[in-house]
């Protein structure tokens, strides 16, 4: 045994050489004690290589040894040797003490490959024998959350809660949360929010619980986690999004404000900051602050829809047509997935007069709003304008169907109609 004390120290020492050379010795000439106990220290340095010939070694002496097996399997997958680990556990013996252990490791090979339907029955398999085991529950409950089984999951973390609050190093609450959250069952999934970090406070849990606390519409208590999360590790740049959406829900807008510009600082690459940040801007309202920021989120992502859209609706309601104009050909969007740009387009050429293309853009924009009464009222009023009267009796006959009350509408498609 003193021998492998010696090369344990050598690893511990930066020695490796030294270390080799008696591992070398171990592996021709000590003892079967001697390998056992080397191997278990090598692979807790990680010299997976080395572990797995002694084990090797010592199954040719002790072909039916189960632990051997294990053992030699745990080595394969650490190297990503998946086939070699399941081969090793398929020959541990059914009455062997090493047989559950090479269940669950077997579990975990096919897991690791997909195979899940293969993986479930190994675990149920493991449990029939060992019933009580938690473990073998907290295995079932990793696989069925991987699966999305949400509802299996949670019954087989309850079920090892009653005997442990930690297993492997998993916090146990902190996973019962996540998984009820997942599933939707937010203000359950805060009470395990509250135990895990009893347990141990640690930041992704305490984003989980601020998190949790918002889809459940506790913005004070989200606001107050997010805020703790923010003291500890002001550089967790996902929480600054959420907190600001806190403030938002709690009416607090300038906090809000405050809090995306506290974000964008740690993250300026951020769209969805700016973005975020701009939507705040016009509610306070600073419009020149709002289409800063909604620049700043194009220019990050030209093909960012979305906050084209919010900066088209501010430069239209501005009047700005042009610039509505510039906005659209220098983002990188296509106008078929969203048709409300050909709409916005429409309306800015009808305002420079250039009606031919507002009269192509209206074209095409009719086929996706033919059913919206504020795309037809504004087709319908350019059609006029531009001397189109057959093409308006069409546009203002739908609108009075969708408003036979609307007296507007009603005598404007009488004199259309008078004029035919």
């Amino acid at each position: 045994m003193a021998e492998v004390q010696e090369i344990t120290a050598f690893i511990e020492n930066g020695q490796l050489e030294k270390a080799m050379a008696a591992y070398q010795d171990i592996l021709a000439n000590g003892s079967d004690e001697e390998k056992f106990l080397l191997s278990e220290e090598l692979f807790r340095f990680g010299f997976m290589e080395e572990t797995g010939a002694l084990l090797e070694n010592l199954l040719k002496s002790y072909p039916d040894e189960g632990e051997l097996h294990v053992l030699l399997a745990e080595t394969w997958i650490e190297l990503g040797k998946e086939e070699e680990a399941i081969l090793s556990l398929e020959k541990v013996k059914a009455d062997d003490p090493s047989f559950p252990q090479a269940l669950l490791l077997l579990a975990d090979v096919y897991q690791m490959e997909g195979l899940y339907e293969v993986s479930e029955n190994k675990l149920l398999e493991a449990k029939r024998i060992l019933p009580s085991e938690p473990v073998i529950d907290f295995a079932l409950g990793e696989l069925y959350s991987h699966q999305g089984k949400l509802w299996e999951a949670i019954q087989y973390y309850e079920t090892v809660l009653k005997s442990s609050e930690e297993i492997g190093g998993v916090n146990l609450n902190q996973r019962m949360a996540e998984t009820l959250s997942a599933g939707g069952s937010f203000e359950d999934a805060l009470h395990y929010y509250e135990k895990a970090i009893d347990q141990k406070l640690e930041i992704n849990t305490l984003f989980g619980f601020a998190f949790t606390a918002l889809q459940a519409g506790y913005n004070k208590t989200a606001i107050e986690k997010f805020e703790e999360l923010k003291a500890l590790d002001p550089e967790y740049h996902s929480l600054y999004l959420y907190l600001a959406k806190s403030y938002e829900r709690e009416e607090m807008i300038e906090e809000a404000f405050e809090t995306v510009k506290l974000g964008i600082d740690q993250d300026d690459f951020n769209k969805e900051l700016y973005f975020y940040g701009g939507k705040l801007a016009l509610k306070l309202p600073d419009e020149e602050a709002a289409e800063k920021l909604l620049r700043e989120a194009i220019a990050l992502d030209p093909g960012f829809t979305e906050c084209v859209l919010v900066l088209n609706k501010l430069l239209l309601m501005q009047e700005r047509h042009k610039d509505v104009l510039d906005l659209l050909h220098e983002a990188d969007l296509n106008e078929e997935e969203e048709p409300q740009l050909l709409w916005d387009e429409a309306v800015a050429y009808q305002h420079i007069e250039d009606f031919s293309q507002a009269l192509n853009k209206y074209h095409l924009a009719y086929t996706f709003f033919k059913d919206n009464k504020e795309f037809l009222t504004d087709f319908g009023y350019f059609l006029i304008e531009e001397g189109k009267m057959d093409e308006a009796a069409e546009i203002f006959s739908k609108l009075v169907e969708k408003e036979p009350g609307n007296e507007e509408f009603r005598e404007l498609l009488d004199r259309l109609s008078e004029n035919q």
